[in-house]
């Protein structure tokens, strides 16, 4: 039985000020809608490192005492176990900016199901507000299933 498999690491951060959180409007067509900032992590860069740099990058916010909250992943058509690790934070310092991958904003978490989310955005918050700590998504009968854990 093979024991490895090709990854891509991925990464999203929740920022928090009391009710307010930080999200992105994203305007690219692979995942266009509301979601929380976040990137790709690059080769030898460690994950919680990779989370601050993009966050860093997509609103100029520096956060620190980053705290993992859950995991998303799933295995592309090409076989690649594409993973999303999930973080927050409420300690940021800097001035808010936007970047071309979306405009950035504060918002209410009361106001976040009723906005126009990324794709499984909604279905993430359990990760980021909840109890959950896994999202595993496998196809069925070529249908996507999430698993909760």
């Amino acid at each position: 039985m093979e024991r490895t498999e090709r990854a891509i690491f991925t990464n999203l951060c929740m920022v928090y000020d009391g009710q307010r959180v930080l999200v992105e409007d994203r305007v690219e067509d692979d995942w266009k809608g509301v979601t929380f900032p976040g990137g790709h992590v690059e080769p030898g860069e460690a994950f919680t490192d990779a989370a601050r740099r993009e966050i860093f990058e997509e609103t100029g916010l520096t956060v620190s005492d980053l705290r993992l909250c859950g995991v998303r992943d799933w295995t592309q058509d090409d076989g690649a176990r594409y993973i999303v690790f999930c973080y927050k934070t409420c300690k940021f310092s800097g001035e808010l900016r936007s970047s071309d991958e979306g405009r950035c904003f504060w918002t209410t978490f009361d106001a976040l199901p009723g906005m126009q989310l990324a794709e499984g955005v909604k279905v993430m918050l359990e990760l980021f507000c909840g109890d959950a700590s896994e999202q595993f998504y496998r196809k069925e009968n070529g249908e996507w299933k999430v698993y909760v854990k």
